[in-house]
């Protein structure tokens, strides 16, 4: 067993609903490692389960995303040792001192990647490559547009987007994100003249594909941004969730395809887990992507974090540090 600490949400609600408390790490199961924590990743998913958007029960133990190494293992589990620095972006529980993991769930972590990195990208960066790679087939001289594309996700999906040949417009949320986009053409105009502006950058060509993880605010601007028989990818709820659709409309904008894709179904067997992990840490290597530190909070000030990353006041990734 080992004493340490972790956030919990007894109660549905605002930053203020995060608590910490002591708690007893029992010693892991079978099938389970104990992993002490270096690095934890915020994600707007954490926010989803905070304030209900996402059910769990309650009490839950907050956060997905951790990296940390291995301090003790449970029966029945092969090819790790204490020491071994891994990570993990499933079940809960990350936002605390230690953390309890599958070890099928678990991604061993390469020399060249620091817990921070790995904390502020696997999440983001398992997301941009099913994103990239696993909803349908992109060619060069495809056209995506990509909102938030200073966020984490988006930092990371342009340029691998780019790196496959496709054209990408990046949309941001003011001039000053916009200016670190490295897209072929960035935009940071209102949701309303994005379906104007992004005509006059193309030359008057919409795109095939849309990757949105704004949500409701930015829906309606999207669907008017895409060619006929183009694909909507909504993948995130920041402004709130998608309002219904009726599928008439997706007739009359032109034939128009959406899917909503969850990373939970890309990652879903230890083979995909490890593929998955595989893409990101090659495209970090080979330095396609970059994963940007933004901000650093201390894992106990996580209230604070949810705040900032809720008013989008974030850029690149977030890392709470125990």
């Amino acid at each position: 067993m080992v004493q340490g600490y972790r956030l919990v949400v007894h109660a549905h609600g605002g930053p203020d609903a995060i608590e910490r408390e002591d708690y007893i790490f029992p010693e892991p199961a079978a099938g389970e490692l104990l992993i002490e924590t270096e690095a934890v990743g915020l994600n707007f998913i954490d926010v989803y389960y905070r304030t209900g958007l996402y059910p769990a029960p309650l009490p839950l133990p907050l956060g997905s995303e951790s990296a940390g190494r291995v301090v003790a293992i449970g029966p029945g589990v092969e090819g790790f040792a204490v020491g071994d620095r891994v990570g993990c972006v499933q079940g809960d529980g990350a936002y605390a001192s230690h953390r309890t993991i599958k070890a099928l769930q678990a991604v061993r972590l390469p020399t060249t990647v620091s817990a921070e990195v790995a904390a502020a990208s696997m999440l983001k960066g398992f997301t941009a490559c099913y994103l990239a790679e696993d909803i349908i087939p992109l060619a060069p001289g495809d056209l995506a547009l990509i909102h938030s594309a200073a966020g984490g996700v988006g930092s990371l999906l342009v340029p691998w987007l780019r790196d496959k040949g496709v054209i990408v417009v990046a949309h941001a949320g003011t001039p000053e994100k916009a200016a670190n986009v490295p897209a072929d053409h960035v935009l940071s105009c209102s949701f309303e003249e994005l379906p104007q502006a992004l005509l006059e950058v193309t030359d008057g060509r919409k795109a095939d594909i849309v990757y949105d993880g704004v949500g409701k605010a930015s829906w309606s601007a999207s669907l008017a941004c895409l060619r006929k028989r183009g694909l909507m990818v909504s993948f995130g709820n920041a402004s709130g969730a998608v309002p219904p659709v009726a599928l008439t409309d997706l007739m009359r904008a032109g034939s128009l395809m959406v899917i909503r894709p969850t990373m939970a179904d890309f990652i879903a067997t230890p083979q995909d887990l490890a593929q998955t992990a595989e893409r990101l840490f090659d495209r970090i290597a080979r330095g396609v992507v970059t994963p940007v530190i933004g901000q650093r909070f201390a894992l106990e000030d996580a209230a604070e974090a949810h705040r900032a990353l809720e008013a989008r006041q974030t850029s690149g990734s977030t890392v709470l540090i125990p």
